[in-house]
């Protein structure tokens, strides 16, 4: 039997017309596929104790600071300041991952720069490794080393570190650790100090920090590689960013001691993989492949050449690479719950979206609408790693494709504005603002727009112009972010260090499960004015605010989206008002405005509000039934994305791409409260997270990164059962770490007062429970009975003035929102009853003011009258009624008006033939109006006007005399309605 070919030899047969590059670039693809690369990083940090922590969300989780995960660290932030704290020294001491991140907006923004080199994306993988409080800079470095080398079988030759080399400003000495400990590896030439620009990392402009050491890789080799470090060369790389975790990043630009030292490493996967596949570019890569191929069948575009700068002439190779990125960017960010949007990470997505589809239109003359059908192959190249991606394609699909549609129309506006401002160009040089605006508002990449302008028009563009608007837009940027972020009173990473350093231990805080209790304890630590004292006399810093941390509390400190506690602290001469409670590096810091004195040591009584307590409790579990009711009604996509619990409604932030319809609602609404009358116990137990994670039904925060042991929370089914038995899956059941009733029925009441969109694909549900829902319920059936008694009335008049009112206050009432929907209903029908009786009623106004208008025409002696009919504030009747006097009785000048009693108005209008040069119709109804202050308006011939005041004016005789006194001079007589002239 014939031997079968190994893939080797396979190999071999290709290479013979391949050549041997191609042949060796092949073998290195088949042996190091990228799937390979993510693995092996993985299993080599696991063999040496290191947990594998899945990537959290792109969206990062309550973190102001950044739009959108930029690094592996992002979701560690809070774990690293906390480091010094026993429980969470517990948790984690050592991880690894391949975290997903996105840099595009913020500090960290390589978008601008996607397309035009090798190795540039907005979205890419970081492989990471991580210590927390334990191994240092000895283990990083060797490891770093020992898997670059003998796992991977980097050449040693061809790699070179790098070392922070110090700063004085700063105060911040040279690496030499790092420095030594390179030099067991590496001969000195490649050993290379840097500064704060290239071996200082900062995650944000707040935040962990501190030196770094980095590992450069040199592709060609056969040189001296060590001019090339750092210089954005891409043949000598940057691989791998060892970051020692030393500072913390102050608010107002100090750099801090951490209180525990960390490690926090990251290497790009796109680049290790180029290397390792033995590739110069990034992009040509099997990351990449499947999409170029996918972009040439979606754009008809010639074949992907790899071509750079001012070679690639027409910029379709610099289309692939942004075509490829940004469809890589949008897929996976959708996936995780971003929308393209107007602000914040939502309005990057536009841009990267709206920048793709310009390059595929303009560039690659793709069709609109193609960009979506790329998320395919993204998904097909990516889905294997990151399972979600498959669940969430045809969302994704949609999405671009509506977002591809509105942009078509923004896009012409676009290209006329950029037309308009060339036909303005002066010295052939098109202003850099007009590039910012095209770039900001319409889309336009800058290199985009300095095509049009070169090839269409023979103009350069005003690039530094550009430059400078670009950095004022993001200089009001900073500004806006640092006021929003206003005056807090918080405990940064130096006050916790310090706290540490002195002795004190985190705050014990079991307590706050317990209710209905004061609960004694000591003061370890009083914090004002951004300093600890011993002492705070609040008779000396009168109207000020101090925080204590105490050794133990019973109060719930703000976490989770659960408001905190309120309440007193107390001791013999001082009481604190509790305001706002919340826990720093495991210190609960309970701010408020105090009276009399207290000292460190003082023994004081926390007392909660715990009536407070059970409505945010309440509150808490009603979340937890209605986000179960919400996944039971509109499916398993339903995910919370955000949460508010306060003592007086819950809002609940949750996946779902349309709006719910009644009678969703009404399901939803009718689950929860049934839920509430079943009284059903609530349970709580602590288990560790691996027994949590084989809880069947279990739901969790995406994004949230959990201690072990966690809290459980269930509704109706004791956790201990779920652990141990088949048991029916409950109602609910939660990883929770808030307050909750101990049963359902403690809920009193459950009712949905709004659902609204937040962006798109997202929704945000608001909802009450107790008393308030009670008083929701009972203003909902009061507003049906006003709904009802408006049925019944017969007049246009009664029904419009009840609508006035009936209308604004529906929509303002915070009533079930179920009610609110079919009463909206009513009213609909109630204001199609009011046009239909306005339409009667304005007939009949018409025949009424012609029949007295044409009476008043008929019996005038001379050219001119006046006459008063009786139609409210109806302008068409009025009007109609002099122009069709006008048309029978050509000679005579009319002026007529209507009195609405109700309203407090008078309508006037004045018809002049052209044939009476005496009177000019605006200035007749302007004297005429003078009595009644009114204003008014026209020509010669035809004038209308209204007054508002002194209206009982129009009921006399004085007042009709007055409307041709003031301005024709001639005897007249007042006889009833009608006012004649006399010769």
């Amino acid at each position: 039997m014939a031997k079968q070919a190994t893939k080797y030899e396979a190999l071999c047969m290709f290479s013979n017309f391949q050549g041997v590059t191609g042949f060796r670039a092949l073998l290195a693809m088949e042996e190091w596929s990228s799937s390979r690369v993510r693995r092996t990083f993985v299993k080599y940090f696991e063999d040496r104790e290191h947990q594998e922590i899945a990537s959290s969300s792109l969206i990062p989780l309550d973190d102001p600071t950044l739009l959108f995960t930029n690094s592996g660290v992002v979701q560690f932030k809070r774990l690293l300041l906390e480091s010094g704290n026993h429980n969470a020294r517990r948790t984690i001491m050592r991880a690894c991952n391949s975290q997903k991140c996105i840099r595009a907006g913020g500090k960290h923004n390589d978008l601008e720069d996607v397309g035009k080199d090798t190795y540039h994306h907005t979205f890419f993988e970081m492989l990471g490794s991580w210590s927390f409080g334990d191994y240092f800079k000895e283990e990083a470095i060797t490891w770093a080393w020992e898997l670059l080398t003998q796992v991977y079988k980097l050449s040693k030759d061809r790699l070179f570190a790098t070392y922070f080399g110090g700063d004085d400003s700063l105060g911040l000495s040279r690496d030499t650790e790092a420095r030594d400990i390179w030099l067991k590896f590496l001969p000195p030439q490649r050993v290379l100090p840097f500064g704060c620009k290239d071996n200082f990392w900062e995650m944000g402009e707040t935040g962990p920090c501190g030196p770094c050491s980095e590992i450069h890789y040199d592709r060609l080799g056969g040189r001296d590689g060590s001019a090339y470090v750092n210089m954005d060369d891409p043949t000598c790389i940057e691989l791998w960013n060892l970051v020692f975790m030393q500072f913390n990043r102050e608010t107002d630009g100090k750099l801090t001691p951490l209180s525990t030292r960390n490690v926090d490493t990251g290497m790009g996967l796109e680049r290790l993989v180029s290397v390792l596949q033995n590739k110069s570019s990034n992009y040509d890569t099997d990351l990449f492949a499947p999409i170029f191929d996918a972009i040439q069948k979606a754009t008809s575009a010639g074949p992907y050449l790899g071509r750079m700068g001012d070679d690639d002439v027409d910029l379709v190779d610099t289309a692939y690479r942004v075509l490829a990125d940004h469809a890589r960017t949008l897929t996976f960010a959708i996936t995780d719950g971003c929308r393209p949007g107007s602000e914040g990470a939502g309005y990057v997505l536009r841009r990267i979206l709206r920048r793709a589809v310009r390059y595929g239109v303009d560039i690659m003359k793709a069709k609109h609408g193609f960009f979506n059908g790329l998320v395919d192959v993204v998904v097909t190249t990516m889905g294997e790693a990151y399972p979600a991606l498959n669940g969430a394609k045809d969302t994704v699909k949609k999405i671009i494709a509506e977002e591809e549609a509105s942009f078509t129309k923004t896009l012409t506006k676009g290209v006329e504005r950029f037309h308009k401002a060339a036909a303005e160009v002066k010295d052939c040089l098109l202003s850099g603002q007009v590039a910012f605006l095209l770039w900001d508002t319409y889309g336009f990449p800058l290199d985009l727009t300095q095509l049009m302008a070169r090839e269409q028009y023979g103009f350069q563009v005003d690039e530094n112009g550009f430059n400078r608007a670009l950095e004022d837009a993001k200089r009001k940027s900073r500004d806006a972010r640092s006021k929003a972020r206003g005056v807090d009173m918080s405990l940064e990473a130096a006050q916790i260090s310090q706290l540490r350093t002195s002795g004190v231990a985190p705050t014990s805080d079991s307590n706050k499960y317990v209710y209905q209790q004061d609960h004694e304890t000591r003061v370890a630590a009083i914090f004002g004015c951004n300093s600890f004292t011993d002492t705070f006399n609040a008779s000396v810093d009168d109207n000020s605010i101090v925080g204590l941390v105490l050794e133990s509390t019973s109060f719930y400190s703000e976490q989770g989206g659960q408001m905190h506690d309120i309440g007193t602290i107390e001791a013999c001469g001082f009481l604190l008002q509790v305001t706002d409670v919340r826990c720093f590096g495991g210190y609960v810091l309970h701010v408020g405005i105090p009276k009399g004195s207290v000292s460190v040591g003082d023994v004081v009584v926390a007392k909660v509000e715990y009536a407070n307590r059970s409505k945010l409790a309440a509150n808490h579990t009603g979340t937890h039934l209605l986000s179960s009711a919400l996944r039971k009604v509109l499916g398993d996509h339903v995910e919370q994305t955000s949460s508010l619990v306060a003592p007086d409604k819950l809002r609940f932030g949750f996946r779902h791409g349309a709006k719910l319809e009644l009678r969703e609602i009404e399901e939803v609404e009718r689950l929860v409260v049934n839920q509430i009358r079943r009284e059903l116990q609530v349970y709580t137990k602590e288990v560790s997270l691996e027994e949590a994670n084989r809880i069947k039904g279990l739901r969790t925060v995406p994004g949230e990164m959990y201690p072990d042991p966690v809290r459980v929370v269930s509704v109706g089914l004791a956790v201990e059962n779920q652990l141990t038995a088949p048991f029916p899956e409950p109602f609910s059941t939660e990883l929770c770490g808030g307050t909750h009733l101990s049963n359902t029925r403690e809920a009193g009441e459950f009712t949905i007062v709004t659902e609204e969109s937040t962006s798109n694909g997202a929704r945000q549900a608001v909802a009450l429970t107790g008393a308030l829902a009670k008083l929701a319920i009972a203003r909902g059936e009061e507003f049906a009975c006003r709904v009802s008694n408006a049925l019944k009335l017969t007049s246009s008049e009664q029904l419009e003035k009840e609508m006035v009112t009936l209308k604004p206050s529906l929509d303002a009432a915070q009533i079930p929102l179920t009610r609110k929907l079919i009463l909206r209903g009513e009213l609909d029908k109630l204001q199609d009853r009011v046009k239909e009786l306005n339409k009667v009623s304005s007939l009949s106004n018409q025949t009424r003011a012609m029949d007295d208008a044409l009476r008043c025409a008929e019996s005038a002696l001379q050219s001119c009258c006046v006459v008063r009919s009786d139609v409210g504030l109806d302008v068409k009747a009025i009007r109609k009624a002099v122009s069709a006097i006008m048309a029978k009785v050509p000679d005579i000048a009319i002026m007529l008006f209507s009195v609405d009693v109700a309203s407090g108005k008078a309508l006037v209008y004045a018809g002049v033939p052209p044939s009476n040069k005496r009177i000019v119709a605006v200035e007749w109804l302007r004297k005429a109006l003078e009595p009644l202050e009114g204003k008014g308006g026209g020509n010669s011939e035809t004038a209308q006007g209204q007054a508002g005041s002194k209206i009982e004016f129009c009921s006399n005789k004085d007042a009709r005399y007055g409307f041709l006194s003031n301005f024709y001079r001639s005897p007249i007589a007042l006889d009833g309605k009608l006012m004649l002239i006399f010769p």
